[in-house]
């Protein structure tokens, strides 16, 4: 899907891509494959894979303190960029720019009740939508799978918060 798209990877970068299925053991449904290219202390570049119709599931990028305590971060903000497919990508917003649920144009894959942003963003080639930090979101790929470029502060995963409490996101890479 990434030579499809355009995307030229390394050896060592095809090598390094990260299979998540998020600890729930059903990567058809749920899941996401992972290229970092970048992620130091300034900014983070990656490559964001979904098979047709896979969903990443709902989390937020909470803010924190740094692991020495002195400096805070506001938690994560990022850039996703739709390189190929389509992708529905949902996040919190205000009850007036809540798309209602049942006018959603696709629905989480299971465990619903822990896909609960609502504002629905359709994204195709070309497209952009960036998400501010500590906002909850969710998304997922149309039938044909989708690439996203996603452009971030640092990333730092085993922090994010997930909806759905039984979302490992560390154990469930692989």
């Amino acid at each position: 899907m990434l030579s499809d798209a355009g995307v030229v990877l390394t050896a060592a970068e095809r090598d390094g891509i990260e299979v998540v299925d998020y600890g729930l053991g059903n990567l058809e449904a749920v899941g996401t494959e992972i290229v970092v290219y970048v992620n130091d202390d300034r900014y983070c570049a990656k490559e964001l894979v979904l098979f047709g119709d896979q969903t990443c599931p709902e989390h937020r990028h909470p803010p924190f303190e740094d692991h020495a305590g002195v400096e805070s971060y506001p938690g994560k903000r990022e850039t996703f960029r739709c390189r190929a497919g389509e992708v529905y990508l949902y996040v919190e917003a205000d009850d007036s720019e809540e798309t209602p649920r049942e006018e959603w144009a696709v629905q989480p894959p299971m465990r619903d009740e822990y896909y609960t942003a609502g504002k629905e963003i359709h994204l195709e080639p070309g497209e952009q939508y960036t998400i501010p930090p500590d906002t909850r979101h969710w998304f997922k790929a149309g039938e044909a799978g989708a690439v996203i470029s996603e452009f971030s502060s640092p990333s730092y995963d085993e922090k994010d918060v997930f909806t759905d409490p039984k979302i490992d996101r560390i154990a469930g890479s692989y």
